[in-house]
């Protein structure tokens, strides 16, 4: 069984005069056949103008756009492999990434113009992406073979950070299509839904959330360069979205602001969260909106859809990601690798057709992720109830042990959502001569408030060895590219950024 690789192609046969695509910046609309013409004429333009061929890879340094989309399907009809690039990265990350791929072309926007002539590009060229806009109007726009088989890498995808040297998870044509078709089935998108595209295509969030699978379903996206507040309630407002994704920052800050309260929600059918836990006091906000405020879950290794919870069950089972969707196999196993009952956490693990097979040039920690029956190790620890919906109850790796008791900062930074004072919250362990190690959060406050008044208020609400130790007040918390607190940033401070004030041990 298999899909053809130019689906895009497929969908402009099929729905040709459906809306695509929406630039919110300029209101410009394009229908599939449109869109899919200007496909193939950067495929035609990548071919003769920078020599690109089945394999090579295409780096893009750029924020999003229709032109970055046009890039990423015009690969998937050459058999070519997208780059994106991370644009919050230094430039030394940036040259590792790309000296590892050599790619045979680097295309950036006028904004990073600067950046990419600054960074080695591999082993060919470069080229703004408005001078591709121009060049390609000289190319037909015909349909051809497409070029790659399934199993043919369409993407280079970073595992996210911001320093160091990223892991880049090898995308599969196979890979893309079976996310989009498990997420398009499971969770019922159609041509009827509009999604707004504001995370980084850098990042799979922005690719393959709602783009790619609103692609196989028919339905439009909404493009935008990046986050902006009153954009989103603008889009809101004007009726033009049914679907939001976004990261737990991004809600965070739409619910601090005063608009959130004015704008006409009744049109959104679907907000999901992923990235990182979310507050439980978001989700109360949106539910008070009657808004389907969701917590999905994935990861640039698998999809990154896997779960879906039906409406029915959002508040008796809030927080949970659910059910896993067509064609994904999940199991939760403990430190042996052998599946706990449940009700017991252990560490989830995903299999399916949406799974990558590995990390770029990478075969050690291809097999230190990927159990060799195809099971993914994702790090996450997780929980899967009597009637096998499940949840995520936080990162393997930000667990910590305080006198013998496991920890899981998510929770701890749900309930300090919950105080009007805290902006934002972030909890991690830090060693501790008695306990092992004890709790440190790090809190962004109003100014009517300081830590000492959020510590009186959070600890009556938890277990002893929950309750964090000292506190440390931020202008703002550290993220990384994709939106995401840094808690490796975090741990790095090592206290220092503001007040701290220390809890009685």
């Amino acid at each position: 069984m298999g899909f053809t690789t130019d689906w895009l192609a497929r969908r402009a046969r099929l729905s040709g005069r459906a809306l695509a695509l929406v630039d919110v910046a300029t209101g410009a609309e394009l229908r599939y056949a449109d869109w899919n013409l200007r496909v193939n004429q950067t495929a035609r333009w990548l071919e003769d103008e920078a020599s690109v061929r089945r394999g090579d890879a295409v780096a893009v340094l750029a924020e999003n756009s229709t032109l970055f989309l046009d890039v990423w399907f015009a690969c998937q009809k050459l058999g070519a492999v997208l780059q994106p690039l991370n644009w919050r990265l230094p430039a030394s990350v940036l040259a590792d990434m790309l000296g590892r791929t050599s790619p045979r072309l680097l295309l950036f926007d006028d904004g990073h113009r600067e950046t990419a002539l600054a960074v080695p590009g591999g082993r060919g060229s470069k080229a703004c992406l408005a001078d591709l806009e121009q060049g390609r109007r000289s190319f037909d726009g015909e349909d051809r073979p497409p070029r790659a088989e399934l199993r043919d890498p369409w993407i280079y995808c970073s595992t996210g950070g911001t320093t160091g040297s990223p892991k880049l998870a090898v995308l599969s044509h196979e890979n893309v299509a079976w996310n989009a078709a498990g997420t398009a089935a499971s969770w019922g998108l159609g041509p009827q839904h509009r999604a707004l595209l504001n995370a980084p295509l850098f990042h799979t969030g922005g690719l393959n959330v709602f783009t790619a699978p609103l692609v196989w379903a028919g339905g439009a996206s909404h493009v935008a360069a990046r986050f902006d507040v009153d954009q989103v309630f603008d889009l809101v407002d004007a009726g033009k979205l049914t679907h939001f994704f976004g990261v737990p920052t991004m809600f965070i800050a739409l619910q601090a602001h005063p608009r959130f309260e004015t704008v006409e929600w009744s049109r959104i059918e679907l907000v999901i969260s992923g990235g990182a836990p979310c507050p439980g006091p978001v989700f109360d906000r949106f539910w008070a909106k009657n808004v389907a405020f969701k917590t999905g879950y994935g990861l640039t290794e698998a999809g990154p859809n896997n779960f879906w919870l039906p409406d029915e069950e959002l508040q008796t089972k809030p927080g949970a990601v659910g059910y896993p969707l067509l064609h994904v196999e999940t199991r939760v196993v403990d430190e042996a690798g052998r599946e706990v009952e449940p009700g017991i956490s252990g560490e989830l693990e995903l299999r399916g057709p949406h799974v990558i097979s590995g990390y770029f040039e990478d075969p050690a920690a291809t097999r230190a992720a990927l159990r060799p029956e195809g099971w993914l190790r994702t790090g996450d620890l997780a929980l899967c109830d009597a009637d096998g919906s499940h949840r995520i109850v936080g990162r393997k790796k930000d667990m910590y042990i305080s006198g013998g008791e496991n920890v899981y900062p998510a929770e701890i930074e749900s309930v300090l959502h919950g105080h009007p004072g805290v902006t934002a919250a972030a909890v991690i362990g830090v060693p501790d001569a008695r306990w092992g190690e004890v709790g440190r959060a790090f809190l962004v406050l109003r100014s009517s408030v300081d830590a000492d008044e959020v510590r009186a208020w959070l600890e009556p609400q938890l277990a002893s060895y929950q309750r964090p130790r000292n506190y440390v007040v931020l202008d703002a918390l550290p993220t990384t590219g994709a939106g995401k607190v840094d808690k490796a940033g975090l741990a790095a401070l090592q206290g220092e950024g503001g007040p701290t004030n220390k809890a009685p041990a």
